[in-house]
């Protein structure tokens, strides 16, 4: 798995896009080739996420309209363990953080929902409690090409989900009951706010 320390030059924090910016409601393009842009690109958006204190970001987040995220929910583990199988095997979960996820597939596995409070780096301080699987099945591509399949429970699987709908132009206030998105209006408003001027492109 990919850390940042694994190149000599440590990339800058990239900006994180506040509620708002279009293109947080952008569904990400499929990554054709896993490039040094796509690398660099990972490597500074994984630097960004452990800037922020986040347990995940998406590309989307920061500008970029692709179906790229990652993943880290080490920091959190004590208080929100993870569970991780591959086949029948359960993974040490830091064997696999900080996780990069490409062009990825989410399914449910069973039945089973949980509900948990959940927060964005792109509304940092809006948190409110969301129902998803508990268990999901993740296929992705790693930053060497190979294909990742493995299925996953806690807090590496909402997270998983969280970027995922990210990716696909979903935040997690439209989980919301109406009721619960109104009560953070203000919130939203003000993040809005914040978000322009902001670049046409992306």
């Amino acid at each position: 798995m990919m850390k940042p320390s694994d190149k000599v030059r440590t990339p800058k924090p990239l900006e994180v896009l506040r509620y708002g910016h279009p293109a947080l409601r952008s569904k990400g393009h499929r990554v054709e080739k896993i490039d040094e842009s796509i690398r660099s690109l990972a490597e500074a958006m994984i630097v960004t996420m452990y800037e922020e204190d986040g347990c995940g970001l998406a590309a989307q987040q920061v500008g970029r309209s692709l179906q790229l995220a990652v993943i880290d929910v080490m920091s959190a583990f004590d208080d929100r363990p993870s569970r991780a199988w591959i086949g029948e095997r359960e993974l040490e979960i830091e064997s696999i953080m900080p996780l990069v996820m490409i062009n990825p597939e989410i399914h449910p596995v069973g039945v089973e929902r949980t509900v948990e409070v959940e927060g964005c780096l792109s509304m940092p301080g809006l948190t409110d409690e969301v129902e998803r699987p508990a268990r999901v099945r993740v296929l992705c591509q790693e930053l060497d090409g190979e294909t990742l399949e493995f299925e996953a429970e806690g807090l590496l699987s909402r997270a998983a989900q969280h970027e995922y709908d990210h990716l696909n132009g979903i935040l997690f206030i439209d989980h919301l009951s109406p009721e619960s998105r109104a009560s953070h209006q203000p919130a939203l408003r003000k993040f809005q706010a914040q978000s322009f001027p902001f670049p046409l492109s992306f």
